[in-house]
């Protein structure tokens, strides 16, 4: 399959200096990198967004927490319980 991809003069400056730097064969090379890269970018995205989605349900399931008083609570139980 062929496509072409128009880059602006700063990427295609860039994707040159990729290749002449002998890191890649060509600049199609360096385009499919990128072209992973973000990939693989959107998919711990998606993870990442399933994961909060989770957490909400969780949150709406079982109620929430402020940070202050969980850490008053921690304080309380290891001040019950000197060494």
């Amino acid at each position: 399959m062929a496509t072409n991809v128009h880059l602006t003069p700063e990427l295609e400056s860039f994707a040159r200096g990729c290749v002449e730097s002998g890191r890649y064969n060509n600049v199609s090379e360096v385009v499919r990198s990128a072209l992973r890269l973000l990939q693989e970018g959107e998919e711990r995205k998606a993870r990442f967004n399933t994961m909060l989605d989770a957490v909400r349900l969780e949150a709406e399931r079982n109620g929430v927490h402020e940070a202050a008083d969980v850490l008053a609570e921690v304080d309380r139980i290891i001040a019950q319980h000197p060494q």
